[in-house]
């Protein structure tokens, strides 16, 4: 049996910033992965660039496909706006940057190694129990079958919403979860509608009801997906509809921006998208929880990848000070009051999503505003009131017929 300080299951963002930031305070790390690396991971791959500041000194160049600078939103595939996210009289230039899940995740992971983590992947977590002086951590080669057992004074749990850390625990029982399907579509730039370009995102927002759909430009695909968000912290996952209707939507936008394929050879990949839902407790014992296991997506824009790297880092850092039992309160410290203005939002947007494409998205300054919200340059307490004031006052009550 080995011995560590931090055995930490998950190699995505949340999992592999923990494992670095650990390996670097000195603690004996082993970072486990169920997968062999690098691994496929469904998601969207977009990010602010302002991410930068907390992966230190690994090289964008490793792992961003493409940078956006404009986004284009539609409602039902008409009604186009095409919004710079840097308008005139910006005192910032802002930016996207769009990654492909696999080269990037492998980035944080060969960064974790470099700084002293030891990585197992390849190797599945089968039970993690609980003793007084640390977890019992026992895993299963998945395709050796050779069998890993371990004892850690600490696990962090960073294997998203499915994930065993979570169900070893009495933690996030009813957890708010989005449904999300994409696809990855092989593109020559050139092809099809003269918007699809490299620096362009397309936003669309009528086609799915309580969600959006979106065109995210890789280096030489489109990352084609659509999502459905539950702000009334319902899991998705029971609507045996969704699959059918999210299909269709990316159909429908591929042939809406011309986008040649066959749809023979299409493969959609769905996810799961644990949104947050309010304050709770994140840490059980010895065991914390981080980025998508810990339901820290956020509930508007369904963007969690600079959220889940935060979410490491202070994991890490709540077991460097030996105060792991603050990490609940610095999770909240970090998320929370800006995630519950964040739901409110989301309550307002997708039960009125024409009124607020009509008189919220196509305003002038928004593109600028969410990118700036993305960051966390601006936060969402700063504009939820004046947001729903504006809306009021931009609209009559006859309008407000639910999308």
């Amino acid at each position: 049996m080995q011995n560590y300080d931090v055995v930490v299951c998950g190699a995505g963002p949340a999992g592999a910033m923990a494992a670095a930031e650990a390996a670097r305070a000195g603690l004996k790390v082993a970072l486990l992965e169920k997968q062999i690396l690098p691994r496929h991971k469904t998601c969207g791959g977009g990010m602010p660039t302002g991410i930068q500041t907390q992966l230190y000194d690994l090289a964008p160049e490793a792992f961003v496909e493409s940078e956006v600078t404009f986004m284009r939103h539609t409602w039902n595939f008409d009604d186009p706006y095409l919004a710079p996210i840097n308008p005139p009289g910006s005192a910032k230039a802002l930016s996207l940057w769009m990654v492909q899940r696999p080269i990037f995740d492998d980035a944080l992971v060969q960064r974790a190694v470099q700084l002293g983590a030891m990585v197992r992947d390849g190797l599945a977590v089968r039970s993690l129990r609980s003793e007084p002086d640390g977890v019992m951590v026992r895993a299963e080669g998945i395709k050796t079958g050779s069998e890993f057992v371990a004892k850690a004074r600490y696990v962090i749990g960073a294997d998203g919403a499915n994930g065993i850390t979570v169900k070893a625990t009495r933690l996030r029982k009813t957890p708010a979860i989005a449904l999300a399907l994409e696809v990855e579509q092989a593109h020559q730039w050139g092809d099809g509608d003269g918007t699809l370009r490299s620096d362009i995102a397309h936003l669309e927002f009528g086609a799915v009801k309580r969600g959006y759909a979106w065109v995210f430009p890789k280096a030489d695909h489109l990352n084609i997906g659509a999502g459905v968000f539950r702000p009334d912290k319902k899991d998705g996952r029971s609507d045996r509809s969704l699959r059918s209707e999210l299909q269709k939507t990316i159909f429908d936008y591929m042939d809406a921006l011309g986008v040649k394929y066959d749809p023979d050879h299409i493969r959609f990949r769905g996810h799961p998208l644990p949104t947050w839902g309010g304050k709770e407790l994140l840490h059980e014992g010895r065991i914390l929880l981080a980025g998508d296991a810990a339901g820290l997506i956020n509930p508007l824009f369904g963007d969690g990848i600079l959220h889940a790297v935060k979410s490491g880092a202070i994991a890490a850092q709540c077991l460097a000070d030996h105060a792991p039992d603050e990490y609940t309160a610095r999770i909240h410290a970090e998320f929370a009051a800006n995630f519950d203005a964040a739901l409110k939002l989301s309550r307002v947007f997708y039960q009125w999503t024409g009124a607020c494409y009509k008189y919220g998205v196509k305003s002038e300054k928004a593109t600028r505003y969410a990118t700036e919200l993305l960051y966390g340059e601006l936060l969402f307490t700063d504009i939820a009131g004046r947001a729903m004031r504006r809306l009021k006052q931009s609209v009559s009550g006859n309008f407000f017929h639910p999308q």
